[in-house]
């Protein structure tokens, strides 16, 4: 195999020797040159032609999110954006990874050795990754805004939702909950991401979206209509009862080297049995595949993202091996399977999946 070819591009030198220090520890990474802005970038990626690029949100000459989409739609490429902890920035890096970003890494995190790992795999695994030209994107979402046919009429069972997903995820979850009712099923999701990201995330979920979408809180009943978003960083997102469920979230150890953990939620989702619908969705490594399962074992239907529309078919692949998910679909029918497998069939009309993906 050849080496993962890297560009870094970021107008700190301090911030260029440190990535490159960290990628050439492994040696199925090249980095292949350096670039202080996107002009200099530009010229670069046409000369050194790399599989992967790290970039800076914030830049002179032009910001990172405008680069980023001129790359996207001119030469669809991996591209791993690399952001500070401020308000700002973590904004920008929510609409880099709507636009297409593969995945975003937190400057703060470089204080902790461990982080040193987890970004050369993230470089090895974008250079895996099934990158889609940002028009495609943008004409996805565009179509997603609009009401589906069906959900006018939607009352819901009963049933609580719990999604799980990591790389790629923000785009899976705009389209998923594009697609949900005002009245949607309560609805609990850990997506792997930087604590200083979500609160920036749940807010543009909660305008691109009918349900209200909000950073879950300790003690927060869940209720119809509502999609809760475990915070990231310091603790787990759980469910508990009995009676009224709701979250909680819980400062324990990291599971699967994640804090919050996918099957620490899907866990606690599995104590509702046949009452729950679990999905998982795109993402890295194997998080969420012991949960998905437990969940199946006590009754509750499974979901699992098709190889074909993840950006990364890690988690999702894991369930599906292991027997946890009980059916795979496209990511633009998880929505409409969610929603086939949570209405009320009060007026007669069974609980069932969709008979095509």
């Amino acid at each position: 195999m050849k080496p993962v070819r890297v560009l870094i591009v970021d107008d700190s030198a301090t911030m260029r020797t440190l990535l490159s220090a960290v990628l050439r520890l492994d040696p199925a990474i090249e980095v292949v040159g350096h670039a202080a802005d996107p002009l200099e970038a530009r010229t670069k990626i046409k000369e050194l032609n790399p599989d992967v690029i790290t970039l800076d949100v914030e830049m002179p000459n032009m910001n990172g999110l405008e680069f980023l989409e001129k790359i996207m739609r001119l030469r669809p490429m991996p591209v791993i954006m690399v952001s500070s902890l401020t308000s700002r920035d973590a904004s920008a890096t929510i609409m880099a990874l709507e636009i297409g970003a593969f995945d975003c890494i937190s400057k703060a995190s470089f204080s902790d050795d461990r982080a040193f790992g987890a970004l050369q795999a993230t470089v090895k695994a974008a250079a895996r990754a099934q990158i889609r030209p940002l028009a495609t994107n943008s004409q996805q979402i565009g179509a997603q805004r609009e009401q589906p046919a069906g959900n006018a009429d939607y009352v819901p069972n009963g049933k609580i939702v719990a999604i799980g997903s990591s790389t790629g995820g923000v785009e899976a979850l705009i389209t998923v909950l594009s697609q949900f009712p005002e009245n949607c099923p309560p609805t609990v999701i850990t997506q792997h991401m930087p604590a200083a990201f979500t609160k920036s995330f749940a807010e543009r979920l909660n305008r691109m979206s009918r349900p209200h979408v909000s950073e879950a809180v300790d003690g927060a009943p869940l209720t119809t209509g509502h999609v809760y978003l475990a915070p990231g960083g310091a603790t787990h997102l759980e469910i508990s009862g009995p009676g009224q469920l709701r979250c909680r979230l819980r400062s324990t150890d990291p599971v699967n080297g994640h804090r919050p953990s996918v099957d620490v939620l899907f866990a606690s989702v599995a104590r509702a049995g046949s009452k729950s619908v679990g999905a998982i969705l795109t993402g890295m490594g194997r998080d969420g595949a012991a949960g998905l399962l437990q969940m199946r074992q006590a009754g509750a239907s499974t979901l699992g993202q098709d190889e074909a529309t993840s950006l990364v078919y890690g988690m999702p692949r894991v369930a599906f091996e292991v027997g946890a998910v009980e059916r795979q679909a496209p990511l633009d029918k998880i929505a409409s399977h969610i929603l086939a497998l949570t209405r009320s069939n009060s007026n007669g009309v069974k609980n069932v999946l969709p008979r095509t993906l």
